[in-house]
């Protein structure tokens, strides 16, 4: 068990994705060590670029586990910080703004004084990773497996996961069978123009993709098991592999031990506009998992480190909190493979990007350098 034995004041941040994990390193330059304890929990000793994970998945090429799997060892500026693994599986809040214990999986009990939620999402299939290094390289090694296995491959969703998946898969294998099945009549969601939607799908066709719209495949076969059915009767009679690309769910099913009304009805957490869960000031929910009404995307993290990092300086401090979320347009870029893709920009009259912008913004290095760099790690 462990328990407060000095004075300093306890940060307890839960989630070392890339939110979680950036705003421990941002705090662990401003706090002053002598009078705060920052701590980050997480159930993997280092985070995952998804962002990479398709390509990771797909190939071998350019071995990407070795640069997408990011330890915490230089996370925290001047070691100012400490790193548990470990699964939270409970939050014990003494009243509401007074601070609290959260409850590990293993019994462990680390009590804070501000709490931060950042838990992110769970994929499924291909980026439904494990914890262990071992075990990540393992499923990754699995995957690639299944898709040189396959010759007709057919990806459940027709969002960016789904679209970069078959590009990917299209990049390696340039002649195996890949479909698209998309639960709509366009790909990704009405938050982005038509205009835009229809663009991409000429790209994904251009890959030789097929795309088949307004079709739900409720059950995911095990791979090599041929043979699929839509919800309504269509049949995908050879295929061979089925890749749920699905939206994730978030990880929050703990956090309703906070209280019962912190999530909505989708497993969001409620906030305000200062990033405090609603009836709780002293728990602060922090990129995807929170109910804000936005495109759940890894790059808004960047819009909302400016607000949460102050607004946390300031409670520890007993200050007004003074910074407001106010949302951000959308954005978003995806690859077709490393040598293309489409994108969309939404300010002016929203800006529909092709295959050379994607190509130096996102697609050739699908961020890594980036990304590692943030982690401190070169």
């Amino acid at each position: 068990m462990s328990k407060k034995n000095d004075e300093r004041k306890s940060i307890v941040v839960v989630g070392g994705g890339p939110a979680g994990s950036l705003l421990a390193r941002a705090l662990s330059a401003k706090l002053d060590a002598s009078k705060h304890d920052l701590i980050l929990i997480n159930d993997r000793p280092f985070s995952i670029h998804l962002v990479a994970g398709a390509r990771m998945t797909v190939t071998e090429v350019d071995h990407l586990e070795d640069a997408a799997l990011l330890p915490y060892d230089k996370l925290f500026h001047n070691g100012n910080g400490r790193f548990v693994q470990g699964r939270v599986t409970a939050i014990e809040e003494e009243a509401a703004g007074q601070g609290g214990v959260v409850v590990l999986q293993d019994g462990e009990r680390l009590s804070y004084d501000v709490l931060v939620l950042a838990t992110g999402s769970s994929w499924y299939g291909p980026l439904n990773f494990p914890s262990s290094d071992a075990d990540v390289r393992a499923h990754v090694k699995t995957w690639r497996q299944h898709y040189a296995d396959a010759k007709d491959i057919v990806i459940v969703g027709g969002g960016a996961v789904g679209i970069e998946t078959a590009g990917e898969i299209r990049d390696t294998y340039p002649t195996k069978k890949i479909t698209i099945v998309q639960g709509s009549d366009l790909l990704l969601n009405p938050v982005y123009p038509p205009k835009f939607r229809k663009d991409l799908e000429k790209r994904v066709r251009a890959k030789n993709i097929d795309i088949v719209f307004d079709e739900y495949i409720d059950s995911i076969p095990e791979p090599g098991t041929i043979g699929v059915t839509t919800r309504s009767g269509k049949s995908f009679a050879t295929a061979d592999l089925v890749v749920p690309a699905h939206g994730p769910r978030p990880n929050t099913a703990f956090i309703a031990t906070l209280g019962s009304d912190v999530l909505d009805s989708a497993g969001r957490v409620k906030i305000e506009p200062t990033f405090q869960v609603v009836g709780h000031p002293g728990v602060f929910a922090f990129g995807d998992i929170t109910d804000w009404k936005e495109q759940k995307q890894q790059g808004k993290i960047m819009f909302h480190l400016p607000v949460a990092v102050p607004n946390i300086l300031s409670y520890l401090a007993g200050e007004p909190l003074k910074k407001k979320y106010k949302g951000f347009w959308e954005m978003i870029i995806i690859p077709i493979g490393k040598n293309g893709g489409g994108g969309y920009f939404d300010v002016l009259w929203g800006i529909v990007v092709g295959n050379w912008v994607t190509r130096v913004a996102k697609a050739k290095d699908l961020f890594i350098p980036k990304v590692r760099a943030e982690f401190g790690l070169q």
